[in-house]
């Protein structure tokens, strides 16, 4: 892969705030057994699917340990947070993980549908979190914070990276483009036909100049990963009140992400799906929804809204346009003028009765990876009465609602594709 980095820049606020990043020895398979170990996240498959995808030396043995009992034993049990602690020692001692000797900075690019995006395998600073320069859009569960800090403490290792975006930079395009010229130290197409490809960067010079520019870029923002994040920076804070000595450069002040120029990433819708019509019937729904849109009919074929503030809605066998009417929403309020939003609280609560995404047991959420094919179906079978498919989120709308200070409804962004796991291990100590 020999082509350049784009160096389009875009808008980014608070210039007085930098973050801190630093190289770290890997823990990663080595070239023959690359495809064997990378996976899926732990967080896209549940235990039955894990078990059915894990190979011999996967590492889902280790994210989800579990899959090696028969039958399948709670995730959240002793024995298997014993069970991947007694793996990834045994993946080390086998020669499947292998520790780099040197820290480096390493190039991870992703490949799906003919476009390519271009990541740097850094450690970021836990401070960086507490004082709010890795900034978030997201709000996490305690309960979800602490099933991962758990991982982080047993293993005593970052098994996982997280996903962050930061401000496009020309010269640390320039560097990893003159890396990628070079032959890859993985090349890979995974079973979901996404690709895979990384880069060691051991020059001294370029790992020094990396950390400098980095010095200098204003905020980290976290695409993908709240809840690992979150976990990264407690277990740290844990560590640094253990520590009588502590000087705030230790290994655990800092925890691995994959973080990409914010112009090379793309999101793409997040739907719902509901499996009432709170009362309602068909018609009844389609003439509240009247009051707040313009309802247009478009046949069985698949319809997907074209721009903001336009939705397709699946119901009965035919797809309808819902485009928002002028003053039902405030393109003043970062927030308000979401899609999420709008849909939220002009149908999902208004007309539908939901009023709390979290806890509901009447609606769904489906990620846009899986196609508005996926929408129909889940409405046809009878398992759902209606779907909703939005226009996605931008990267601006994300930055602009982090920037502020303000979270974004639940099940708002999808990002694709995920980071494979196994890649890249960095070690607290």
């Amino acid at each position: 892969m020999t082509e350049s980095i784009s160096t389009e820049r875009s808008e980014w606020r608070n210039p007085d705030t930098m973050v801190r990043v630093k190289p770290f020895a890997a823990i990663r398979p080595p070239k023959q057994y690359v495809e064997e170990v990378a996976a899926r996240p732990y967080d896209v498959l549940n235990s039955a699917e894990a078990k059915a995808e894990a190979g011999e030396k996967s590492l889902l043995h280790i994210t989800k340990p579990e899959i090696d009992f028969d039958p399948i034993i709670d995730e959240h049990s002793q024995p298997a947070y014993d069970k991947a602690v007694e793996n990834f020692k045994a993946w080390q001692e086998k020669g499947w993980l292998v520790q780099d000797e040197k820290p480096c900075y390493y190039v991870y690019a992703q490949t799906m549908e003919g476009r390519t995006q271009y990541g740097l395998v850094v450690c970021a600073h836990t401070d960086d979190y507490a004082e709010g320069k890795i900034k978030k859009h997201e709000l996490t569960r305690k309960d979800k914070e602490e099933d991962r800090m758990i991982h982080v403490r047993i293993q005593n290792a970052n098994i996982e990276p997280v996903f962050f975006s930061y401000p496009d930079n020309a010269e640390i395009n320039e560097i990893v483009s003159r890396y990628i010229a070079g032959e890859a130290e993985y090349d890979f197409v995974a079973e979901d036909g996404f690709g895979h490809h990384f880069w060691v960067i051991d020059s001294d010079e370029d790992i020094a100049r990396i950390t400098e520019i980095f010095a200098e870029i204003p905020a980290f923002y976290v695409a993908d990963g709240h809840h690992r994040t979150a976990a990264a920076a407690l277990v740290g804070a844990e560590l640094r009140g253990k520590n009588p000595a502590h000087t705030g450069d230790e290994e655990y002040n800092f925890f691995m992400t994959v973080a990409f120029p914010d112009s090379q990433l793309k999101i793409i819708d997040y739907n719902r799906v509901v499996k009432d019509l709170n009362g309602l019937t068909p018609t009844q729904l389609l003439d509240a929804l009247a009051e707040d849109f313009e309802v247009c009919e478009k046949g069985s074929g698949i319809y997907k809204p074209g721009k903001l503030h336009e939705f397709s809605m699946y119901l009965e066998g035919k797809w309808y346009s819902l485009t928002a009417k002028e003053g039902r929403y405030d393109d003043n309020d970062p927030i308000g003028v979401l899609d999420v939003t709008i849909l939220s609280n002009l149908v999902l609560d208004r007309i539908l009765g939901i009023a709390d995404l979290r806890t509901s047991k009447r609606i769904d959420f489906v990620g846009g990876i899986r196609g508005l094919g996926e929408l129909s179906r889940r409405v046809d079978s009878g398992e759902m009465a209606v779907a909703f498919a939005l226009y996605p989120v931008s990267m601006k709308q994300l930055v602009d609602i982090a920037d502020s200070g303000n979270i974004m409804p639940p099940k708002t962004t999808w990002f694709e594709p995920k980071l494979r796991s196994g890649l890249a291990i960095h070690k607290l100590a």
